[in-house]
């Protein structure tokens, strides 16, 4: 899905090539967003941890860009493709042959392999450095959508977190357990494996917190196995939030994954967090940029120091 077009990217005045940060953009500049929609305060994460102002700043977006979505285009795709990335974006784009009938089984239209942009425009996504706190930020989206959905803000929709390492789902997992010390039941983030999904769904199921949903994305394929699962089982009308935490990686059949995740959010929202962006759409539809060279200008990085002695210890 890259974009090779003349003119995507602009240069800065060393000669390096800018990506085009299209909905960062627009989003900066956007004043007008009602206040009922900041429905959370945005700077506690825990009882005892508070959000650094880049984190504050990417939620603040992340609440702008569904504004704009569900409050100014009232969730019409067509609308937030014209508004926001027409003469940026094609009108379509080129899609493997294999993939054709994927798309067509879970509702989208295809036209001669070609896929019209604006049926998956209905995403974000936050290009954050390794080490930014990108898992604090996607927790604290989840209360967001959670409170917005409570607002009726937007739609009503079930959230699904896919990373690529088990030791990343564990570490979410932790960041979740930190999130909900001290907090009310109803206020808590309830973790469910998406194979539990079918228990939880039942009319007998009374959730008491937020129910959250979570997997491993590179083992969504069109079969059921073991481990691997068959995404059609949990399609769910193509009604979720799906929060992607570098998805991409590990992933040896991508354009097949991606389409997948296109397909489970058709009709909800997608988000993308990750340091290594590579495909043209990612940066055009980003909400938030925080990338290694900010981090490390602002000062956030690590330093490293080598003192004289060590240095003439090594020259000996």
């Amino acid at each position: 899905m890259r974009l090779k077009e003349k003119g995507r990217r602009a240069l800065d005045n060393s000669g390096i090539s800018i990506p085009n940060l299209r909905l960062k953009t627009i989003l900066d500049t956007l004043e007008d967003v009602e206040e009922v929609w900041y429905a959370i305060n945005l700077s506690t994460f825990s009882s005892k941890k508070k959000l650094f102002d880049y984190q504050e700043s990417a939620l603040r977006n992340a609440i702008k860009g569904l504004y704009y979505f569900y409050g100014k285009c009232e969730g019409n795709k067509r609308e937030f493709f014209e508004d926001v990335y027409r003469n940026i974006l094609p009108e379509s784009f080129s899609i493997n042959e294999r993939l054709v009938g994927l798309y067509q089984e879970g509702g989208f239209e295809v036209d001669e392999n070609r896929l019209p942009y604006y049926q998956i425009i209905n995403r974000m996504s936050f290009w954050m450095a390794t080490g930014s706190g990108k898992t604090l930020v996607i927790v604290k989206l989840i209360e967001l959508l959670s409170n917005l959905m409570k607002l009726g803000l937007i739609p009503q929709k079930d959230i699904l977190f896919l990373t690529y390492r088990d030791d990343l789902i564990g570490q979410f997992k932790r960041h979740v357990e930190e999130f909900n010390e001290g907090r009310m039941p109803n206020e808590k983030l309830e973790l469910y494996e998406l194979k539990e999904y079918g228990r939880v769904k039942t009319s007998l199921y009374n959730p008491t917190g937020i129910p959250v949903f979570y997997y491993r994305a590179d083992l969504f394929d069109t079969e059921q196995s073991e481990r691997r699962i068959d995404f059609r089982n949990y399609f769910n009308s193509g009604n979720w939030y799906l929060i992607l935490d570098e998805a991409h990686k590990g992933d040896r059949e991508e354009s097949k994954r991606q389409a997948i995740f296109n397909i489970l959010c058709k009709n909800g929202f997608r988000f993308d967090f990750s340091a290594t962006f590579t495909e043209e759409i990612d940066f055009i539809t980003c909400a938030y940029e925080f990338n290694l060279a900010e981090f490390v200008r602002r000062g956030y990085g690590k330093h490293i120091y080598v003192s004289s002695e060590a240095l003439r210890s090594f020259s000996r």
